[in-house]
């Protein structure tokens, strides 16, 4: 049964009923990630955060939070023919299974995993990115948002996720104590892109929330 603070049950099971579902080793992954209880994005932000590369047809796409590299895998196909994705995990058992995913999808030339803690990796990274998806540590996203500004080209994309945070995000009736930091430190996330000067920004209630944010281009 669906049950979260974000939106209305029934509302959440029609549109997973109708929207397309997935074939192959993304099945195959979505029926790994339940089974070991792994967190992967919800089948509804799948959708979006695919949809909206489509749009896109990014060259190059960074992604914070790889996982088992599911969004990694959904996102190259996307890419313009030659595009690239560099994505970023810190746990090694992680990254294992993701190598594996990658190389079971024939995408070891597209998809390259970056070891280590996000924070100490993107201020080392260079070039600019079209698509820049956030998928990590929630209390590290303000932290991230400077790198990803630098890395992010004029009218790319920065999609985040899990900004709702179970709900707690939109009401203190549902924060749980050990939790006030994230929930803190995601409140000034949420408020500094929606009031950043080079970023105009939206969030939607799907999943446990999404922020999409376009970067304003010179002349703009």
């Amino acid at each position: 049964m669906i049950e979260d603070n974000i939106n209305y049950d029934y509302i959440t099971r029609y549109i997973r009923e109708t929207i397309p579902q997935n074939q192959g080793i993304l099945k195959e992954m979505e029926e790994y990630a339940h089974e070991n209880h792994v967190p992967i994005v919800h089948p509804e932000v799948a959708r979006l955060i695919f949809v909206i590369a489509k749009i896109i047809n990014p060259v190059n796409i960074l992604e914070i939070g790889t996982a088992i590299g599911y969004s990694a895998i959904l996102l190259s196909k996307a890419l313009k023919p030659g595009g690239k994705i560099v994505t970023i995990e810190r746990y090694e058992k992680m990254i294992k299974v993701a190598r594996e995913n990658i190389k079971k999808a024939d995408l070891e030339n597209t998809i390259t995993v970056l070891e280590g803690d996000a924070e100490q990796i993107l201020p080392g990274l260079a070039g600019q990115y079209d698509y820049i998806f956030i998928d990590a540590a929630k209390g590290q996203y303000l932290e991230f948002l400077p790198h990803c500004m630098r890395l992010l080209k004029s009218s790319g994309v920065l999609v985040s996720d899990n900004v709702l945070y179970k709900g707690m995000i939109a009401t203190d009736k549902l924060v749980v104590r050990r939790k006030k930091t994230i929930v803190k430190r995601l409140r000034n996330y949420l408020t500094t892109i929606c009031n950043h000067p080079q970023l105009e920004s939206t969030i939607i209630p799907i999943g446990d929330g999404v922020a999409i944010s376009y970067k304003v281009g010179c002349g703009e």
